[in-house]
């Protein structure tokens, strides 16, 4: 039973293909369920891993790898259907390609990486899947789809959040360097 939340993680990858096709093939419906239940998928896994303390390095790896590349490719997808800027979902992806390259960096160069995320990498985190999941959302027609007039000033703050959130990893992490330069 220990292996569950690793399992729920693994599904809620599977589940990334068949809701990037559903916002390709025009069933916006069939996406916003399907990230729905990803999303959902996302609490109960967490929520087991700290209950039953049944965490693992793989839950603590793949966790909030699985949320960052379903939340990227529903950008990209979002963007190639011209419902989002290609510039934010470039900014979104950018910002997760520089904060892991840097991971996989320290890791190799440095030492063992203990992935901790900040206060607002988990805020920023939570804000694009809701931002996300929103713009699915008023996708599917009555009554969500008077939200729409939210995802205008949602992107302006996803990208501020993106940026701020990026830099702050970039200068905690450059202190983290230059401290053990300093030990050295």
């Amino acid at each position: 039973m220990h292996q569950l939340p690793n399992l729920i993680t693994l599904l809620r990858c599977v589940l990334i293909v068949p809701t990037a096709w559903a916002v390709l093939t025009g069933r916006p419906v069939l996406a916003f369920g399907l990230f729905l239940a990803a999303g959902i998928s996302d609490g109960v896994d967490g929520w087991l891993a700290r209950r039953f303390d049944w965490r693992s390095r793989f839950g603590a790896i793949a966790d909030p790898l699985a949320d960052k590349v379903m939340v990227a490719v529903i950008y990209v997808v979002l963007a190639l259907e011209a419902v989002l800027p290609v510039w934010l979902a470039a900014l979104v992806v950018l910002r997760d390609v520089v904060i892991l390259g840097g991971a996989l960096a320290w890791h190799f160069l440095v030492d063992r990486l203990e992935l901790a995320p900040t206060r607002l990498g988990k805020l920023n985190t939570a804000t694009h899947v809701l931002f996300v999941g929103g713009v699915l959302a008023t996708r599917t027609g009555p009554p969500l789809e008077a939200f729409a007039v939210l995802v205008d000033p949602g992107i302006w703050l996803i990208a501020v959040l993106t940026l701020v959130s990026g830099g702050h990893y970039v200068w905690v992490w450059s202190g983290y360097a230059a401290d053990r330069r300093a030990e050295s």
